[in-house]
């Protein structure tokens, strides 16, 4: 009884660690939004909050508006808010994450290859 209550506690902590990381994910991302140029519009009225539900949380999502590409993503979670930004502001968004991806990738490795990692029985020089 007492094993069963322990795992249900650790798998709680699993699961609301797994939330803090998703909040964390999307926020990085938010940030990376207004860095690249969109613009924030809050979910402030009845109708911006009814259309905000609409949308795919989390989503981009485009249309032309008088001949240009907008692009909008809504965060119902985070902001309850809608990012818009064009064309321009979305291309820069995507460099930005790609740089991050980069970045993530690179520190990864580093962790990695550091002189404290335990290479096991394949040795530190196996290559």
């Amino acid at each position: 009884m007492h094993t069963r209550r322990l795992a249900t506690l650790a798998l709680a902590a699993l699961l609301l660690a797994g939330c803090e990381t998703e909040r964390e994910l999307v926020s990085g991302r938010e940030n990376m939004l207004a860095a690249a140029g969109f613009s924030v519009r809050p979910a402030d009225t009845p109708q911006r909050q009814a259309e905000l539900k609409t949308l795919p949380a989390h989503k981009f999502a485009y249309q032309q508006r008088n001949g240009k590409t907008v692009y909008v993503y809504p965060d119902p979670t985070i902001c309850d808010c809608l990012y818009i930004g064009d064309e321009q502001a979305y291309q820069k968004y995507h460099q930005l994450a790609l740089q991050k991806q980069i970045a993530d990738e690179q520190l990864q490795a580093a962790q990695m290859n550091q002189e404290n990692f335990n290479w096991g029985p394949w040795g530190p020089g196996w290559w």
